[in-house]
């Protein structure tokens, strides 16, 4: 107990001065007030024309579809994270030696600055865009499963940090990794469910996924947002795909582990 309660404290105190740090550039998150409802208008647009003279599109209705995107949205602003780019930075430039000297684990410290800036990122940016999308576009963004919701994106926070700072890590071997990190960013939301629902992939395709991390990112938290879960021709009680959810982020643990056990035997502490 004693342990947990250091460790809250330091979690705690980390994001307090993270969210201190980047309250000084808060003007950069309110770009998302433009951003997010630009993107969202286009997918109005863009599903109005596809669903002309349909009912249903890939198990969705019209009004189902713009609910997905509205949802995917806003869980984005709970969960959206940059511990890839930061870790890769701090390897680059030799600044990573410093944490290494440091009593508590890297990935500790970086969780921690991802709970600060997106507390202030529920303020600024998760808030103002719930309301323009309910009071601007008429989405109604509530839950049907509220507490599992609330379950499912937390543990979609930590999947997506988790996924994230594996791709750091890459940095330990590659001097430079923008060019790896642009790729799987490309695929994760791809795989994700961002850009299209995974119902619209082909269903052994979407069988593929379902044991790859990527769903857990959007498309699980947004389907328990709707209430109700299926890919693959598989249907799937919320209680039990929140379950698989969290099993996944003792996967991506094990998984942070491996890559960081074999990459910090190639730091060499030499800036670039």
């Amino acid at each position: 107990m004693r342990s947990i309660r250091s460790s809250l404290k330091t979690l705690r105190a980390v994001a307090f001065v993270t969210w201190k740090e980047w309250a000084a550039y808060r003007s950069h998150m309110l770009l998302s007030l433009v951003v997010g409802p630009a993107f969202f208008l286009a997918q109005v647009f863009i599903w109005h024309a596809v669903f002309a003279g349909q009912e249903t599109l890939g198990g969705f209705t019209l009004e189902g579809m713009l609910l997905y995107y509205g949802a995917s949205s806003v869980i984005y602003y709970l969960t959206m994270d940059f511990a890839d780019w930061n870790l890769q930075m701090l390897i680059r430039s030799g600044r990573f030696l410093t944490y290494i000297l440091r009593p508590m684990s890297h990935r500790f410290f970086a969780f921690s600055q991802k709970v600060g800036h997106r507390m202030l990122g529920f303020v600024f940016e998760f808030l103002p865009v719930w309301l323009i999308f309910f009071f601007v576009f008429r989405i109604r963004l509530i839950p049907a499963e509220p507490v599992w919701t609330l379950i499912s994106v937390a543990l979609s926070f930590v999947i997506l940090f988790l996924i994230n700072y594996s791709t750091g890590i890459l940095a330990f071997w590659m001097t430079r990794t923008d060019g790896i990190r642009a790729l799987i960013r490309l695929l994760r939301d791809l795989l994700a469910g961002v850009f299209i629902p995974l119902s619209f992939f082909p269903e052994a395709v979407q069988k593929v996924l379902f044991f790859l991390p990527f769903q857990f990112v959007s498309y699980v938290p947004v389907r328990v947002f709707l209430g109700s879960y299926e890919l693959g021709g598989v249907a799937i009680d919320i209680p039990v795909i929140v379950a698989i959810q969290a099993g996944m982020v003792l996967v991506m643990l094990l998984v942070t582990d491996l890559l960081w056990r074999l990459g910090i035997r190639k730091f060499t502490g030499a800036g670039v």
